[in-house]
């Protein structure tokens, strides 16, 4: 429930701003910063947000980052929505109750089938400092409504941007061949 009422936060707030005079949508491959504090309901046995909660999280900077970038309005369109095919996470540090943190969330490209998004939890110290929490790499597919899988380049023009993707990092071109996603 408490990410389901996060959820509606997000989408009102994306709304609202929508509405503001002179609103543009941001780019996909600029870093979209979504702010969230660890609430009770994030914390295990030890006291500390949980693991699966972090995934759970991500799904909200994703909703986020593409109503403000208007891929949610340019998919929606043509029928499509995304899923997740995979997702790798390191953990670096801790998030205790009440800690403020963000995720900043953007595109790095894609091949003919799979998106490649990255998505880095931050907090800021008392010193002013950003660190990071965790770091992800996640793989998202899109699939037609009307049944069928839906070419990375076809989603990437619906959006604006061009069909060849910015060249890939090597990590992540390593990572998807590992997990056999290519």
């Amino acid at each position: 429930m408490n990410r389901l009422l996060r959820l509606a936060w997000i989408v009102a707030r994306a709304r609202l701003d929508a509405r503001r005079a002179g609103w543009q949508a941001d780019s996909p491959f600029v870093p979209r910063r979504t702010a969230l504090r660890v609430l009770p309901n994030d914390l295990d046995l030890l006291r500390h947000m949980n693991n699966g909660v972090y995934l759970s999280l991500m799904d909200l900077g994703r909703v986020d980052m593409m109503l403000r970038t208007g891929v949610h309005a340019a998919v929606s369109a043509q029928g499509w929505y995304p899923v997740v095919v995979g997702e790798s996470i390191r953990f670096r540090r801790s998030l205790q109750l009440w800690e403020r943190f963000e995720i900043e969330t953007r595109v790095l490209g894609w091949d003919d089938r799979v998106v490649y998004l990255e998505q880095v939890f931050e907090r800021r110290r008392p010193s002013g400092d950003v660190e990071v929490v965790a770091e992800a790499i996640v793989a998202a597919r899109f699939l037609a409504r009307t049944g069928g899988g839906v070419p990375a380049p076809d989603v990437a023009e619906s959006f604006g941007a061009d069909r060849v993707s910015p060249e890939l990092p090597d990590e992540v071109s390593t990572w998807s061949r590992a997990i056999r996603l290519t």
